[in-house]
Order: C-alpha cells, then structure tokens, then sequence
C-alpha cells in the first residue's frame, strides 16, 4: 500500500489544477486496478476494465509494429538494389524502419492524447482510454513517407469531428482510425494512394533517384553503426534502380490480373509480408497471432472475424464466376494475401464502440462488411481498399442491425407466450 499512498499525496486539487488532475487520474488508473465495489449485498469485481482492454489491443499490434518497422527498411533497400535478402544489412533497415515510423507514432499519441486530455479536464472527468488503440492502430494503416503535417491534421479532424463531438469514448459511431485515414484519403490524395508513397526514403522512385537522408541516418545512427564497423547508410550510393516501381499487390492485379501480380511476387512473399503497403498490413502470419489473441481474451469478436471472412470470400466467388475483368479473375482464397482484408477484420471492424453488440448482429454486421468491402475493392478502381469505406458504412447502419435483430427477438418471445 505505500506506493498507493504516494501517489494520493501527490495528487493535483481537481478544482484549482483539472488539467494536472486529469493528467494524474489517467496515470493512476493506469498503474493500479480500482478497488471500489457497488453497494449492498452483492459485490462484484472485474479486473477487465477499459483500460486494460485496450492495452490488450495494443500488445497484439506489438508484432505489426516490430514487423512494419524493419519492412520499411527492407523495401528501401530493395528499391536501391541493395541487401535483397530479408535479413541482409539488419541494422541498416531496422534503423531506417524507426527513423520513419516512430515519428508518426509518436506524433500520433502527442495530438490525440492531447485533444483527450483537453476535453477531459474541460468537463471535469476521468481521461477516457480508447485513444490508446486509435493511437496504435493510426500509423500502422498509413504510408511510411506520410507527412507528419497531414498525419497530425488528419489526427485533430477525427479525434475532435468523428469522437469528442459524440460525447467522447464509447460515444463515437465510426471508428475514429478510419476517420484519420479516410480524410487523408479524400483531403490528400497523393499522399496515400499510388506506387511511389508504399516506399519510403525517396523523393521519387524514377530510375536513378537518389536516397533522401536525415541526420539520424547520417549523423545518429552511422556513428553508432561505425563504432562497431557496420555498414553506414550512403546516400551518394543509394539510389533506385531500373525498372523498379513500387507498385503493391492490389495495382498489379488492376493492372493485370493474378498472373500480372506473380510476375513481381511470389505467394510467400505476400503472405509473410516482404512487400510494400500500408505499415501493418503486410504480414499475413503476424496478423493472425494478434487476432487469435484479440478472440482467445474475448476482445474482439470472432463472430464478426469469421463473419467478415466468409463476406468478402463468397463476394470473391461470386467475382470468379463472372469474371469480366482481370481482377475479378484473382482466385478468391488469394484476395486475402493481398492488401489489408485480414488487418481490417482483425483490428478494424471489431472495434467493440462501433460495431454491432447483438450475436446475430456481429454475423450480419461482419459478412456486410466483407461482401461490400471485396466489391468496392474489384470494381471501384478509384479506391485502392474496400474495407476502409465499407466498414465506415456498415459502422453507420450497426445501430440499425441490431434494432431489428432486438425486435425479432420481441416479436419470436411475445409469440412464445
């Protein structure tokens, strides 16, 4: 208990210091789990409270995060023509791979923290904790090269518009990560769609462009790599070679069909995730431990995982069999190598805030999302995902589902008696 009673003693007056309260009560509560009961005869305690729920959202990103940042570095340095093999020059892409993400990361948690802390002090309550995986899960479905200015714009207009205008955590009907992402999407659209903006490092990815530095390549990391004689990042002989484009899974099959897609990766290069993307999309694999632990804790839901895969399967089947396009023509069980389907069941659409809460509701409510998703994904060439839009949609009509899944329950128990 003395470090319980330490804490108390330093804790800020709430009327005079709200903001150093709010501050103090997010930490607290962090550290320690409530000891308070209800009143009565009946007490019952949960050690599950909101704040330990997200921090299990957040360890099961931690393998995406730790697989992202060295992928970035890999595919720099396969756009240079250089260490091609996955784990050649390790330091030098797990170096470059934190240059890139920890800013975004970081700048992330900065903002959205910061509009939650302001809020929450405004209105004299506790700091809410669902920025915890909105924070986590905002890099890892964004480019490496993403301009930390946009990020964090991108960041104000979903915290303050998509979440504290509801009322904040728990109030919010679209998931608050998509929202960042989407107005990226629609307010800057260069910056997250295309070939060039998956790999990072370079001012272009034309033949010959030259590897743009910073002084943490440089300066920081070249003198640590130079005490124990590694190899240092060049920027004078690091330069994109021929023929080299960037280009994602998801454009090649646009472009081409399955075959065209081949043609650059290989099926386990797309399943273990040694190709450009979104930061923690890549990885079939990794994305699967985190799932399987979101459904082993009861965290996410798997109705709404199997329910989502089974959507955008039969709408692949369905694709197959009409086949009017090249990309219609991609074999439905390989769709989910491709892109984000997996990330975005996972992580996106078992947002518990925003999806549906009814067990019929999670089926209807997944297998929409996955069977729209894979149609916007084939035939809407003007967005490179389905499951970004869909999602947001099926976020929207999720109160509805389960309004009519509530009332054929009524109407079967009324008939019963």
């Amino acid at each position: 208990m003395g470090l319980v009673d330490l804490f108390k003693k330093i804790e800020p007056d709430k009327k005079n210091s709200p903001f150093l309260h709010t501050a103090y009560d997010a930490f607290f509560t962090f550290a320690f789990t409530p000891n308070e009961t209800t009143k009565g005869g009946v007490h019952i305690r949960d050690g599950m409270d909101l704040k330990r729920t997200m921090t299990i959202v957040v360890i099961a990103l931690q393998l995406c995060f730790l697989f992202g940042t060295y992928n970035i570095g890999h595919q720099h340095f396969v756009a240079a023509g250089q260490y091609l093999g996955f784990l050649e020059g390790f330091h030098l892409k797990l170096a470059h791979g934190l240059v890139k993400l920890l800013p975004l990361y970081i700048w992330s948690m900065a903002i959205g923290l910061g509009i939650e802390f302001y809020f929450a002090a405004k209105k004299g309550h506790a700091v809410e904790e669902g920025y915890l995986v909105t924070g986590a899960l905002i890099p890892l479905i964004m480019p490496p090269d993403l301009p930390i200015w946009i990020l964090c714009v991108s960041i104000v207009f979903a915290v303050i518009v998509g979440k504290e205008a509801f009322g904040g955590t728990g109030m919010n009907i679209w998931n608050v990560a998509l929202l960042s992402r989407v107005f990226v999407f629609f307010a800057y659209p260069t910056t997250i769609s295309g070939d060039e903006v998956w790999v990072s490092g370079f001012e272009s990815l034309s033949a010959g462009a030259m590897a743009d530095y910073s002084w943490w390549h440089t300066g920081f990391f070249n003198t640590i790599f130079g005490w124990f004689d590694l190899s240092l990042f060049n920027a004078a002989s690091t330069a994109v070679v021929d023929g080299f484009s960037g280009a994602t899974p998801l454009s090649l099959a646009y472009q081409g069909g399955w075959e065209n897609v081949l043609s650059t990766y290989s099926i386990d290069q797309m399943w273990w995730g040694t190709i450009p993307g979104s930061i923690g999309e890549t990885s079939k694999p990794i994305i699967i431990v985190g799932m399987l632990l979101l459904i082993a804790t009861g965290v996410g839901s798997w109705r709404i995982i199997v329910s989502m895969l089974i959507g955008g399967f039969v709408m692949g089947m369905i694709l197959n069999a009409w086949g009017a396009t090249p990309f219609m023509e991609v074999p439905w069980y390989y769709q989910m190598y491709m892109g984000s389907f997996l990330f975005a069941a996972a992580f996106m659409a078992t947002d518990p805030v925003t999806a549906s809460t009814t067990n019929t509701g999670k089926w209807i409510y997944g297998f929409l999302i996955g069977f729209i998703g894979m149609i916007v994904r084939v035939m809407n060439p003007a967005y490179p995902e389905g499951w970004m839009l869909a999602i947001l949609f099926l976020n929207t009509f999720a109160p509805l589902i389960d309004h009519y899944v509530l009332e054929s329950n009524i109407k079967k128990r009324l008939k019963r008696a």
